[in-house]
């Protein structure tokens, strides 16, 4: 055996060997092992085999690949099982003489820490209800049974927490039922727990109480109860007076569940100390003073140490689980930027290689004659973007050399814009403030009355009454009066014309000026709002409509193939040769429309000889 077990070790130390191949080789040779020694009916032999596989360093190796990274296991869980069976029934009956305290201390507890995080990830995958059942009942059951000081790291454990927290009521259930596994197997378990690790226990068995609404999980609940109360009673008791309300939370919610009588029996156990308290009380002054003191000394150490462990406990556990769970999400979010980062390159990949592929067939299709000038238009297209990048480069950094320059200048530009804007407008209304107000010297002005028109129209009939005119008729003085008043309206019509041509310059001009003061304060592209936009764009509805048009057919014809543009160049310049003179017929089209008409409603109106004008 011993040289089966030294071969064993030899071919696990080679370093080429692959995981499969190792776990293959741990099942097949310690199954092997123990095989051969379990036929000979002297447990001495299968006694010193363990011990033999111990020394040797070959659990060594199990517990190394129990405690691998679960992704590498993934593919291997059912070999992985049979080696923790394997593994836990080896680390039962060894000798290990000498190195007894490191077995005890180091070894049981790796192979423990291994197997609850093997069950733990076995639990989230469905596919493996039953690899999870066998691991928990066989190897953990079993190891924590036989090595009963195991019970404690068990309920400390991280990965026990984890099956703790599974909503599954089968899960529960078997946590529960292998407790009380171990305190049926053994009469001393409940004994050799420490305080703490009893709180968790009852912690475990209250909390699914409180938390669980299946029968079945709440009478294994209960009867572990009470097979931890028939071991200790008085410890047990005392652990149970810190979960207040238990009494009335099992008479309210489990009671006829099928097992009223443990229900019952739980119930009894919890309010009995008090009448047995009184009872011994009474016995004899000496002991109840005895027992007071005590009770009072340790009620209060117990109280102190369980809210503080409690507050502490839950405090690191807290933290401890958020600071696990943000490094899981950080790595998984790491994990996923990598692969979308992957996916993005090879994609990229993927198109430019598609791209170039269907450039070539599309040149195999060209003619002969279209090919060199296609090349020739690439090579223009190419060294107009090197040229673009390269001369933004240059302006870049000119730029900021000369950036405190420029701005400083742009700063004075500004200030004598500012300057220039102010001495324009005081001057503009010092000149308004000269210029005499504009009457109109025409008859039958606003203001007149009818009274003073009949007035004046007296005056006048009896001044050409006293004065006739000696060369001209009275029908000549009519027609020459009548051709006076035309070229006065005429007159009047042209300044009028005339000033709103002014005005219309002056707005052009001011609308000028503000476009020009616009584009030099003109914001960045990357800052440029909806509202900046509109501010340059054209108020006519035929030039934007042009412009609409002329943009629709440039975005029209940027997403035709490649190669319906070729040979369309000198139709282009044809083209953009063509739009200055409509651009400057649809101008001088919109100037005509916009331009008012004559608001001045002239005409002849004869009264008594005298024409005037409404």
């Amino acid at each position: 055996m011993e040289a089966v077990v030294l071969e064993m070790k030899q071919q696990l130390e080679d370093g080429d060997l692959t995981l499969d191949r190792k776990i293959s080789l741990l099942n097949d040779g310690i199954n092997k092992v123990l095989t051969t020694a379990g036929v000979d009916r002297h447990s001495c032999v299968l006694t010193s085999v363990k011990t033999q596989l111990y020394l040797s360093g070959v659990l060594d190796h199990c517990v190394h690949i129990l405690s691998l990274d679960p992704r590498r296991l993934r593919d291997h869980w059912s070999s992985v099982t049979t080696l923790a069976q394997l593994t836990s029934y080896c680390c039962i009956g060894v000798e290990p003489g000498q190195r007894l305290e490191m077995f005890n201390r180091l070894f049981l507890p790796s192979v423990m820490d291994g197997l609850l995080s093997i069950t733990s990830h076995l639990m989230r995958q469905t596919e493996c209800a039953s690899l999870f059942r066998k691991v928990m009942t066989d190897s953990v059951g079993r190891l924590f049974r036989v090595h009963t000081h195991l019970a404690t790291q068990v309920l400390s454990s991280v990965y026990y927490e984890q099956i703790q927290m599974c909503d599954d009521a089968a899960v529960c259930l078997l946590c529960i039922q292998l407790w009380s596994q171990a305190c049926t197997s053994s009469s001393d378990f409940v004994s050799m727990l420490t305080d703490d690790s009893l709180l968790l226990l009852l912690n475990e068995a209250v909390g699914q109480l409180a938390i669980s609404s299946g029968s079945a999980v709440g009478a294994a609940s209960i009867s572990l109860v009470l097979l931890l109360a028939s071991q200790q009673e008085l410890r047990v008791h005392r652990c149970l007076l810190s979960f207040k309300g238990l009494d009335s939370l099992l008479d309210k919610d489990w009671r006829g569940q099928g097992f009223d009588k443990d229900v019952d029996q739980l119930i009894k156990f919890i309010k009995s100390d008090k009448s047995t308290r009184r009872s011994s009380q009474a016995s004899s002054d000496q002991v109840k003073a005895a027992c007071v003191i005590q009770a009072a000394w340790r009620s209060y150490k117990t109280r102190r140490r369980v809210k503080s462990l409690n507050r502490a406990v839950s405090t690191l556990q807290r933290k401890y689980r958020a600071r696990m769970r943000q490094k899981q999400q950080e790595k998984e979010v790491e994990q996923l930027e990598k692969e979308l980062r992957f996916q993005v390159v090879l994609r990229r990949q993927q198109a430019r290689r598609q791209f170039h592929e269907r450039q070539r067939d599309l040149l195999h299709l060209l003619p002969a004659e279209q090919l060199q000038t296609f090349l020739q238009e690439c090579e223009r297209r190419a060294a107009v973007v090197i040229q673009r990048f390269w001369r933004g480069f240059k302006e870049r950094q000119c730029y900021m050399r000369h950036r405190n320059t420029l701005k400083q200048k742009q700063q004075e530009q500004q200030a004598a814009r500012t300057l220039q804007k102010a001495v324009r407008r005081f001057l503009l209304n010092r000149r308004a403030s000269k210029v005499t107000p504009y009457h109109g010297f025409w008859i039958g002005q606003k203001g007149l009355t009818d009274s003073r028109r009949t007035e004046l129209k007296k005056q006048v009939e009896g001044y050409i009454s006293q004065h006739p005119s000696s060369r001209v008729s009275r029908e000549e003085c009519e027609r020459l009066h009548e051709e006076m008043q035309l070229l006065l309206m005429l007159e009047l019509r042209k300044g009028n014309h005339q000033r709103r041509e002014e005005e219309r310059i002056e707005a052009l001009l001011a609308r000028a000026h503000t476009q020009m003061e616009l584009l030099i304060d003109a914001p960045a592209l990357s800052a440029v709002t909806e509202s900046d936009v509109e501010s340059f764009l054209s108020p006519s509805g035929s030039i934007a409509a042009r412009a609409r048009n002329a943009h629709n057919e440039m975005l029209q014809a940027n997403r035709l193939p490649w190669w319906k543009t070729l040979g369309e160049s000198t139709n282009t310049d044809m083209t953009c040769s063509t739009h200055p003179q409509e651009t400057d017929e649809l101008g001088q089209r919109e100037s005509l429309k916009t331009e008012l008409t004559p608001n001045i409603a002239g005409g002849l109106k004869r009264t008594n000889g005298i024409f005037s004008t409404q």
